[in-house]
């Protein structure tokens, strides 16, 4: 795969699930641990079907109130949220994970789909929530994971919170907007992000279009980016942040109670560049959650 340069390798990092720095199974019955395991502080690696997930986890488990758990970016890992999660732990339980593929965590033994991500997610969420619900707060990739597996768990998600989460309609927003006969940077742009949403990735995960299904009424807040990075990409650039913007408004449907919000001075990172913003939309998704 060729490497893209100048200003379209920091838009590609972003359009590859990354951040800008970059008939189905059903899930198995998730075993709960014990609540005196589940609350320990720290990080640590459990073992989920057979793989070793690296996690981490602050502030205390207290019963009726929901989990947070963030979900990082592709091209991250769960360091990434260190500063959050610990301002968030200050009045939350809050727990992070690195996915197979990226972090501490096991390489995926062959290409992942939402389902089989989502078969961890379940693993992971059975571990670290004990019996309690939990409230999912994604970034990018981890926003659209959290936003497909939230309506297949109504049982177990109470609220989300998504970051300036991967359009749902990413691979036709894409070719829409950058055609195949593009050439330069958009050319690679547009190459190596189908590459990577076929799965050639260390997450090996395959991202497919699908339509935006409810989760019921639970809380969701999505929040936006309000700096137009990927209008500096010549061309195409304005078409891409149409697009973006038309994903986030799509999330909405996930829920009655939805929500959109513009991180006015933020990029892509929003918990990173607006975290009061990011700490103050989780603390009122999870104290909704509870209520």
């Amino acid at each position: 795969m060729r490497k893209v340069g100048g200003t379209a390798a920091v838009l590609a990092a972003c359009l590859l699930l990354a951040g800008c720095d970059e008939e189905s199974e059903a899930d198995p019955a998730p075993s709960s641990a014990p609540v005196s395991q589940a609350a320990f502080t720290g990080a640590k690696k459990i073992t989920v079907d057979g793989k070793s997930v690296n996690v981490s986890c602050s502030g205390k488990l207290e019963k009726g109130k929901p989990v947070v758990v963030l979900l990082h970016g592709g091209g991250d890992a769960l360091d990434k949220f260190a500063s959050l999660q610990e301002t968030l732990g200050k009045k939350n339980r809050v727990c992070s994970y690195d996915r197979l593929g990226a972090g501490g965590s096991d390489q995926p033994a062959g290409p992942q789909t939402f389902e089989t991500t989502g078969k961890v997610l379940t693993g992971v969420l059975g571990q670290l929530a004990a019996d309690s619900p939990v409230v999912l707060a994604g970034h990018s990739l981890g926003g659209l994971i959290a936003a497909r597996y939230a309506p297949e768990h109504q049982d177990k998600v109470n609220g989300l919170v998504l970051l300036d989460a991967t359009s749902p309609t990413q691979n036709a927003d894409l070719a829409r907007e950058i055609p195949a006969d593009a050439t330069g940077d958009a050319a690679d742009l547009r190459a190596q992000t189908i590459a990577v949403f076929k799965g050639e990735s260390p997450e090996k995960l395959v991202v497919a279009d699908a339509d935006v299904k409810s989760a019921g009424d639970i809380p969701v807040e999505v929040i936006k980016h309000g700096q137009q990075y990927l209008a500096q990409l010549p061309q195409y650039g304005p078409g891409l942040e149409r697009a973006w913007t038309e994903g986030q408004e799509k999330w909405l449907a996930i829920s009655s109670r939805s929500r959109l919000t513009v991180a006015k001075t933020s990029g892509h990172y929003i918990y990173v560049d607006q975290p009061d913003l990011a700490v103050q939309e989780i603390e009122d998704v999870a104290a909704r959650a509870a209520g």
